[in-house]
């Protein structure tokens, strides 16, 4: 039975994953969370009122054991924020005690700790270090957890690059912390994100956010997946689900114009991309955008078709979970005769898993390495 209970140096404390899985076999922190949380117990009990600021907190564990200090929580995770209201709720913890802020807009003010998990894209940290800066004093301590594997080099030149001299600690339970003293120094150089491109075959200049997937290029299954995109009046009613970028709406909206777009994805720096790609290419703005849990905000029967290239990890779990709830959440929101079109890896075996939602199930198109599937009630 998967651990529920955190026992750390702040106190015992019940953190659920979300959304919540029958049979959940993975825990909602690590080893890196614990870590983190035994080495700064002592630390901030010698600072009188620390200002604490964390980042990319996974479900909130972080958020909950340090409650007590107040702190800011930035992350780019729609489920992220509200797993962690969820796990205040849950240890009867005021939610409005931590306070919640996305990835685009930062706390103004200077801090005394900023505890950073690393994240997977490497980009993401670098523009979090980027706009740190306003946040640093000479004294602020900067610490980065991560799992050994997911600690690269790149991760601690970016940390002594914008920060200043890092130091390892020892590794434990396969977890390490990276301290980094701040260099008043330092020269840091302008943001490159977002980044633009000239999307291929168009006149679009695709807006990028950090935390993007392929944020510097077309990746090449949307690349395929934007070749078969269908075309007809039926489609009224149109969700790009997990938009990323929002390439896939945007290209499906020139060839259907009068279709209505629902932009939908966990990340926030996703939403913001393809509402300004869409805004940028679209005259007629017959669309919109929210950051959300898949379709759990969208109500049954609603939809004629649903495009979607599922995820296939959370944060750094790698895994199928995400596109299997995607698919079941289709199911019902689609109405009768509702299609989804789903693209992946050929590998990965979406025309099993979709038949387990769905009656018709049908190869549209595949190549060497993917497989663009229509599935339909």
């Amino acid at each position: 039975m998967t651990e529920t209970t955190m026992q750390v140096a702040q106190g015992r404390f019940q953190i659920l994953r979300f959304p919540i899985e029958k049979n959940e076999k993975l825990q909602a922190w690590d080893a890196a969370d614990e870590y983190l949380l035994q080495n700064v117990a002592e630390k901030l009990d010698l600072d009188s009122h620390p200002n604490v600021l964390i980042i990319n907190d996974s479900f909130g564990a972080l958020a909950v054991a340090l409650s007590e200090y107040k702190p800011c929580a930035v992350s780019d995770s729609f489920i992220s924020q509200a797993a962690t209201r969820q796990n205040l709720a849950l240890n009867k913890i005021e939610v409005d005690t931590v306070r919640l802020f996305d990835s685009l807009v930062l706390p103004q003010e200077k801090f005394d700790f900023i505890l950073i998990k690393a994240p997977k894209t490497l980009a993401f940290l670098e523009d979090i270090l980027i706009r740190l800066q306003a946040n640093l004093t000479a004294n602020t301590q900067v610490i980065v957890a991560g799992m050994v594997k997911n600690l690269s080099a790149s991760v601690w030149q970016m940390m002594a690059r914008y920060i200043g001299v890092t130091t390892p600690s020892k590794a434990v339970k396969k977890a390490r912390l990276i301290y980094a003293q701040v260099d008043m120094d330092r020269v840091v150089p302008v943001n490159p994100y977002p980044v633009y491109y000239l999307l291929e075959n168009t006149t679009y200049q695709i807006c990028n956010h950090a935390n993007i997937f392929s944020h510097r290029s077309l990746d090449i299954g949307t690349r395929f997946f934007l070749e078969y995109l269908p075309q007809a009046e039926k489609y009224q009613q149109v969700v790009d689900l997990g938009c990323g970028n929002g390439v896939v709406g945007l290209i499906f909206a020139e060839k259907n114009p009068n279709a209505q777009l629902h932009f939908v994805d966990e990340s926030f720096m996703a939403v913001a991309s393809a509402e300004e790609n869409f805004k940028q290419a679209v005259t007629t703005a017959n669309a919109c955008f929210q950051a959300g849990d898949a379709l759990t905000d969208f109500a049954d029967n609603s939809m004629d078709l649903i495009l979607c290239n599922p995820p296939f990890h959370q944060q750094n779990t790698i895994g199928g979970h995400i596109a299997l709830r995607m698919f079941e959440q289709s199911k019902k929101v689609l109405r009768q005769g509702g299609e989804l079109w789903v693209i992946g890896n050929r590998h990965l075996g979406y025309h099993v898993s979709l038949k387990k939602f769905f009656s018709k199930v049908e190869v549209m198109v595949s190549n060497a390495k993917f497989v663009i599937i229509k599935a339909a009630n």
